[in-house]
């Protein structure tokens, strides 16, 4: 039986065991992964005792994807480009490798399962964490029409506009300095999902047509997804799909196989 694990804080609301679980039983993996919460200042020791131990993969999540990032020996290709880390693991030779699957599972569920072309979109990212970078990593590559950042703090914002502008039209802008204009896709990537909290939007940055998403996810939906719905979003949607396709993409590192998702996305939404 081989040990996973999502690490984060908090993470008592992680759906990643259950799902990791149908994975497993779906591919008749032998997989036993749970949900650790881990205090800020001891991640890094608890990265290495937990595969010192045995353990075979980590997922990453809120608030530690950064520095997981500065902790990894090799990255792979998207997690290079965020420059954030959600999956953990060790090669053949026992390098602690690190890969994003963020991205590419934000926009399998946006594209894939919901039929929303990113390319030529107009794209707000609120945020600009350890979420907005392994999102922004893989929004670039669709071609959106252009990439607006807006995040509390102007100087995280203008750093990833600096990294990514070579990749798509970036801009960056504060609460304080932003000038709201329609937006065809607007992806939340803030935790305040998690405390009931709100981004500071108008309803007058929604585009008609406009997809609303909210990389987190709860019961019952969150409050960017319910404020989405209120004024008028052709499209509002929480991070469950992203959950279940990034989690897929984590698995086939780790197995070699790629589960089956839109059953298990089926699944998770009628128990939401």
């Amino acid at each position: 039986m081989s040990l996973y694990a999502v690490v984060g804080n908090p993470v008592e609301h992680s759906r990643s065991p259950y799902i990791h679980q149908l994975f497993a039983n779906q591919t008749e993996e032998a997989v036993d992964y749970c949900a650790v919460k881990v205090d800020p200042d001891s991640f890094d020791s608890f990265v290495k005792k937990f595969f010192d131990d045995g353990g075979a993969g980590l997922n990453v999540t809120v608030p530690f994807k950064e520095a997981a990032y500065r902790l990894t020996e090799r990255h792979g290709p998207r997690a290079m480009l965020a420059r954030s880390v959600n999956t953990l693991y060790l090669d053949d030779s026992g390098t602690l490798c690190g890969e994003n699957t963020d991205g590419i599972g934000l926009v399998r569920d946006i594209q894939d399962n919901n039929s929303f072309p990113i390319q030529e979109k107009r794209v707000l990212l609120v945020g600009a964490g350890g979420a907005a970078r392994g999102a922004l990593a893989e929004l670039v590559n669709h071609e959106p029409s252009s990439v607006i950042l807006v995040n509390r703090t102007f100087s995280k914002a203008e750093q990833l506009k600096e990294e990514f502008g070579n990749f798509a039209p970036v801009e960056a802008f504060s609460y304080d300095n932003f000038e709201a204009t329609e937006f065809d896709l607007i992806v939340n990537a803030t935790s305040l999902g998690l405390t009931g909290n709100l981004p500071p939007l108008e309803k007058n940055v929604l585009a008609p047509g406009c997809c609303c998403y909210d990389m987190m996810y709860g019961t019952g939906g969150t409050g960017f997804v319910q404020w989405a719905k209120e004024n008028g979003a052709a499209l509002a949607l929480d991070g469950i799909g992203m959950l279940v396709e990034q989690a897929a993409e984590s698995f086939s590192i780790w197995r070699g196989k790629k589960p089956e998702t839109g059953a298990v996305i089926s699944l998770l939404r009628e128990q939401s």
